[in-house]
């Protein structure tokens, strides 16, 4: 059986395409209606998926919409085949493998090609495990891989409501997800749209917004490079840690972290990492601990692993601020607290004043000590330049908002 990268090779060599870098892609992001079970079990979600994450052990732009679905997660509209069957996918910097099939299953086409290869990701607590092929994929008009490696889910767990995964991580996150060629990578879209000339530079800009409304398209991806009109002022970039494991994801350094003026949260450099598969801000434990104890009378809710925030304490609230690059990125109380309003969605009790940072699980010094999850991103523009090996954060007109209960 020829492995996967010789027919990988094969397949390349025997299309003759045509392609040429334009300005950019810009892509809108789309929310579903997830059940409310799975709203419910997000929080310990997220802490399993941390858990995950720390065990790793190996043209121009284009944007287009994005979705938030039901407050926890954003997808985008992707098409696979010819013609096309267009799924809702989960945009994930914390994974590489693109798949599909949870929801809407795998349609076959002519361009699909089966690479002899089973495919299998665990994701914390949900998995997918199948047939590994090569499609076409279309990301918007104008943005269309050829030969692009895809799973068909045929078993998996844990992805209520969506049709799998677009995964922008690192490429090396797919090592070892192939069976038999174990040893070889998976090029993401990100690789393919670079070597196919659709887009000039390896670069993912995101914008995420905070949701108005249960199933809200009120983001967006730029593929190929950044869009000026989602942010304002100057990015921060920061390198890609050097840490184990922080470094194999899309991982920074925060130099500190504070609660208001007074309270240190993370007293010195620390390595966490950007996902936008995670809902939450999670902070390890000793760090998180240092941040509840500020706000008087917090604690965590047993029953759904948040942390509750007493009504005389809200107005209090102070800024919780992260400094990364050399600038300070701060999460004020709107971005702290989730909405009473959208308690019911969460699945949560309906009158409780609940917060999306929350603790990891661990303690800190283990190389992966914070999560900037989507919470977090809902308020800074976002990018993840692969040809830099860098991340970046700029002010958007989210940032600073008043909040409402």
């Amino acid at each position: 059986m020829h492995s996967f990268l010789a027919l990988l090779r094969a397949v390349l060599l025997a299309t003759v395409t045509s392609a040429s870098a334009s300005s950019f892609f810009r892509i809108p992001l789309t929310k579903l209606t997830p059940p409310s079970s799975y709203l419910a079990g997000l929080p310990d979600a997220d802490r399993t998926r941390a858990a995950f994450l720390k065990n790793f052990v190996s043209g121009g732009p284009t944007t287009v919409p994005a979705s938030n679905l039901a407050y926890v997660q954003y997808t985008t509209s992707v098409g696979v085949g010819s013609p096309p069957t267009y799924y809702n996918l989960v945009v994930d910097t914390g994974s590489s493998n693109t798949f599909v099939g949870t929801g809407t299953k795998y349609v076959q086409t002519s361009t699909s090609i089966f690479t002899g290869e089973d495919v299998n990701v665990t994701y914390g607590s949900g998995y997918f495990s199948g047939l590994e092929y090569l499609d076409q994929v279309t990301l918007a008009p104008g943005l269309v891989i050829t030969n692009q490696s895809i799973g068909d889910a045929l078993s998996y767990a844990d992805f209520e409501g969506v049709d799998g995964i677009v995964g922008v991580g690192p490429v090396i996150l797919t090592e070892g997800t192939l069976s038999p060629s174990t040893n070889e990578l998976i090029p993401t879209v990100m690789n393919n749209a670079l070597s196919q000339g659709l887009i000039a530079e390896q670069i993912l800009g995101v914008s995420f917004a905070p949701a108005t409304s249960y199933n809200d398209t009120n983001g967006a991806l730029t593929y190929g490079g950044i869009d000026s009109s989602l942010y304002t002022g100057e990015i921060t970039y920061t390198p890609v840690t050097a840490t184990y494991p922080a470094g194999y994801y899309w991982g920074v350094n925060v130099t500190d972290a504070t609660y208001g003026s007074a309270t240190t949260v993370i007293p010195k450099s620390t390595a966490g990492i950007v996902d936008t598969g995670t809902t939450l801000v999670l902070l390890a434990d000793d760090f998180f601990e240092s941040y509840m104890r500020a706000i008087p009378g917090a604690k965590i809710d047993p029953s759904t692993g948040l942390m509750t925030v007493p009504t005389n304490s809200v107005s209090g609230i102070k800024p919780l601020n992260f400094t990364i690059g050399g600038t300070v990125f701060s999460m004020d109380a709107a971005a702290q607290l989730i909405p009473i309003d959208q308690n019911t969605e969460w699945g949560l009790s309906a009158n409780k004043q609940y917060g999306v940072v929350s603790y990891m699980g661990t303690n800190s010094g283990e190389g992966l000590d914070f999560i900037i999850g989507q919470k977090f991103m809902e308020k800074y523009y976002a990018v993840f330049d692969t040809d830099s090996n860098r991340v970046g954060f700029a002010y958007t007109e989210h940032t600073f908002t008043t909040y409402t209960p």
